[in-house]
């Protein structure tokens, strides 16, 4: 069986008509997301490509202890792989809103205005809690890295005609500012440690992974090169995959990019 996870172009009204190599776009389709099936080894993370051609909506997710009863609440992180000029994230707000402030806002659209906006180029990196208030804008392309969840809470969405979560979305919602503790930018080279918990880790590596790195991956590890094909159990993986390596040692890392990350809990 290969180590590949299987992969779903998913349609969306932000996607792009034209996918970066070296997806390929089904013809008359927005593509907006590549996911990964998650293995059932590790189905508590996905991840997936986000590509945007518009903005998302401006939405907020639930920790595990606010999520419906059965369900898993969404942190999430955000590595950006190419941003057009004048790309921008929406994390957080530009000062602190109390619900009545925060439901306004909402209503009459000036939320997208108080959102922090934060122009992006290759390379960012943004970590994501759960309550954190975001929204992707277009011209973005991304790795995310998350909760295995589909709990998502639309609070504004530009005046397309879909569903809105106004008060599910603002009990979880955080009316404050972004951390800037939890955005970073990625340097071209060099490994880089960019989550430790609570819910998953993450590494961006240059080559094959120190000794201490790999110590911190016990147990199966999902591996996504971004640059150049590396080798699961003999297997090419390349560019635009994701595998499922048995461990760390089951992964054979050549010069390039790549990124790790495993469950935790």
């Amino acid at each position: 069986m290969s180590v590949k996870l299987a992969t779903t172009l998913s349609p969306r009204p932000w996607g792009v008509d034209t996918l970066p190599a070296p997806f390929v776009s089904p013809p008359g389709e927005r593509i907006g997301e590549v996911w990964f099936t998650p293995p059932p080894a590790l189905d508590t993370l996905l991840v997936k490509y986000l590509f945007t051609g518009a903005a998302l909506s401006v939405q907020v997710h639930p920790a595990d202890a606010q999520a419906p009863a059965g369900s898993r609440g969404k942190e999430e992180c955000w590595y950006v792989t190419a941003a057009e000029p004048g790309a921008k994230l929406g994390i957080g707000f530009i000062r602190a809103l109390d619900e009545a402030q925060l439901r306004a806002a909402a209503l009459d659209g000036s939320i997208e205005q108080l959102l922090d906006w934060h122009k992006v180029k290759a390379g960012d990196f943004f970590y994501i809690p759960a309550g954190t208030v975001h929204a992707i804008g277009a011209g973005v392309s991304l790795i995310e890295v998350q909760q295995n969840s589909d709990i998502t809470y639309r609070l504004y969405d530009y005046g397309r005609p879909r569903e809105l979560h106004l008060d599910a979305g603002i009990k979880v919602a955080q009316g404050a500012p972004y951390p800037g503790a939890l955005h970073r930018h990625v340097a071209a080279s060099g490994s880089e440690t960019l989550v430790e918990g609570p819910h998953f880790r993450l590494d961006r590596l240059d080559g094959a992974p120190g000794a201490a790195t790999a110590a911190r991956y016990r147990g199966p590890v999902l591996v996504l090169p971004l640059d150049v094909p590396l080798a699961v159990n003999g297997e090419t993986v390349l560019p635009g995959d994701c595998a499922l390596a048995e461990s760390i040692g089951a992964a054979a890392f050549g010069p390039g990019l790549s990124l790790i990350t495993q469950p935790l809990g």
